[in-house]
C-alpha cells in the first residue's frame, strides 16, 4: 500500500471523564479548529517556559481587567510566565481602581443605556462600572503624580511608582501592578495618555504639574530588553499599540546594528480576521515579511475571546509548570551601560 504522509497522525475524538484541564488540552492536541489551536499554545507556552535565557513579553489589548482577568495576568506575573508587560493604559487604570478596594458589576448588554447614563454608571459590554468611583480613582491618580513631582520618566518607571504607592495604600498582591512592581517585571504601557491615567496626568498639569511620560524612553527600553536577552518569546493578548509596540523592537533593534531575528516564539488570543487588514488580526506569517517574528518561530494563533482562553490556558499552564525550575530574567535598570539582564 502506497504511504501517504499526510495521514500519518490521526485525530482522536475526546473523551469525556474526570480529569484535570491540563491534560484536556493535551486531548485537544489531536482534535481540529480552534480547539486545538487552544492547545498548541499551552504547548508553546509551556515549551518557551522551559527555554533557556528566554524573556517572555506579554502585549496585554481589550477591557481585559473589567472582564475579570486581572487574577491571571498577576498570577502568571507572580509565577514568572511572563517578564515583561506592555499593557493599554485601560487595563492598569482599572486594576488599580479594583487594587483600591471599587469594583466593576456584572451587568447585562441588554441594559437601557439612557438610564445607565441618569444612574451614574458606564458599560463595558455587559459589566457595569460607577463613574462617581472612577474619578476618585482619576483623582487620586493626579494626587500622586504631584507627590512624585516635577520629572521626566518612561511609563515604566511611573508604573513601577505606581505599585510602590499602590503597596503603600494596602492594595494586595493580586493586584497587575504590585505583583509587577514585587517580583520585578516591567510595565510598558506605550499610550498611556489613552486612558484614565492620562485623565489622571492631565488634571495634575492643569493644577501646574511638569511631570513628562517620555515616551521614546520607553521604545529604547524595551529595545534593550529584546537586545539584551538572549531569546524571546511574544504572547498577545488581542492586539492593539501594545502588540505593535512589542513586535518593532525586533525592526528597531536590526536597524541599530544588533544580532537579532525576531521572536522565536509567538501566541496570541485575537477575535480578529486578517482579511480587514488590521494588526490585531494579522497573522505571524506575515510578521515574518518585517522580520518581526523569526521564520521558523513556533507560531500560535488562536481565534478565539481571551476571556474564553485565559482562564483554560492559565489552569493548564498552573498543572504543567509545577516544579518548573525557571530561571527567569532579572532586570538591573542602572548599570553602567544602562539596563543588565541575568538569568
Amino acid at each position: 500500500m502506497h504511504h501517504n504522509v499526510f495521514t500519518n497522525n490521526p485525530t482522536v475524538p475526546i473523551d469525556v471523564k474526570d480529569r484535570p484541564v491540563s491534560e484536556l488540552m493535551d486531548g485537544m492536541l489531536r482534535t481540529g479548529f480552534q480547539g486545538r489551536k487552544l492547545a498548541e499554545s499551552v504547548q508553546a507556552w509551556h515549551n518557551m517556559l522551559r527555554e533557556k535565557d528566554t524573556t517572555v513579553l506579554m502585549g496585554l489589548s481589550g477591557a481585559m481587567v473589567p472582564a475579570g482577568m486581572r487574577r491571571v495576568i498577576s498570577y502568571l506575573i507572580r509565577e514568572r510566565m511572563i517578564d515583561c508587560l506592555v499593557s493599554t493604559g485601560a487595563n492598569l487604570f482599572h486594576d488599580s481602581h479594583e487594587a483600591l478596594g471599587r469594583k466593576h458589576y456584572v451587568g447585562s448588554h441588554l441594559a437601557n443605556d439612557e438610564k445607565l447614563f441618569e444612574h451614574g454608571v458606564d458599560r463595558i459590554y455587559d459589566v457595569f462600572a460607577v463613574e462617581e468611583e472612577f474619578r476618585t480613582t482619576d483623582n487620586l491618580v493626579a494626587d500622586f503624580a504631584e507627590e512624585i513631582g516635577e520629572m521626566s520618566c518612561s511609563s515604566r518607571e511611573f508604573m513601577y511608582l505606581l505599585g510602590k504607592e499602590l503597596v503603600k495604600r494596602g492594595a494586595a498582591e493580586d493586584s497587575i501592578i504590585v505583583s509587577a512592581y514585587r517580583h520585578n517585571v516591567p510595565i510598558f504601557v506605550p499610550a498611556l495618555s489613552d486612558s484614565s491615567i492620562g485623565i489622571g496626568l492631565t488634571i495634575a498639569r492643569r493644577r501646574g504639574l511638569k511631570l513628562e511620560i517620555d515616551q521614546i524612553k520607553d521604545v529604547d527600553e524595551i529595545t534593550r530588553i529584546v537586545e539584551k536577552s538572549g531569546h524571546t518569546g511574544v504572547v498577545y493578548v488581542g492586539g492593539g499599540v501594545p502588540k505593535n509596540f512589542i513586535q518593532q523592537t525586533e525592526v528597531i533593534a536590526s536597524i541599530l546594528g544588533g544580532d537579532v531575528a525576531g521572536h522565536e516564539y509567538a501566541i496570541q488570543y485575537t477575535s480578529d480576521s486578517p482579511h480587514w487588514g488590521g494588526l490585531s488580526g494579522c497573522t505571524f506569517d506575515e510578521a515574518v515579511s518585517w522580520g518581526k517574528i523569526a521564520p521558523q518561530a513556533k507560531k500560535v494563533q488562536v481565534f478565539v475571546d481571551a476571556t474564553i482562553a485565559l482562564p483554560i490556558v492559565a489552569h493548564a499552564l498552573h498543572e504543567k509548570a509545577r516544579g518548573l525550575k525557571r530561571a527567569a530574567p532579572t532586570y538591573s535598570w542602572d548599570g553602567p551601560e544602562g539596563l543588565e539582564i541575568a538569568y
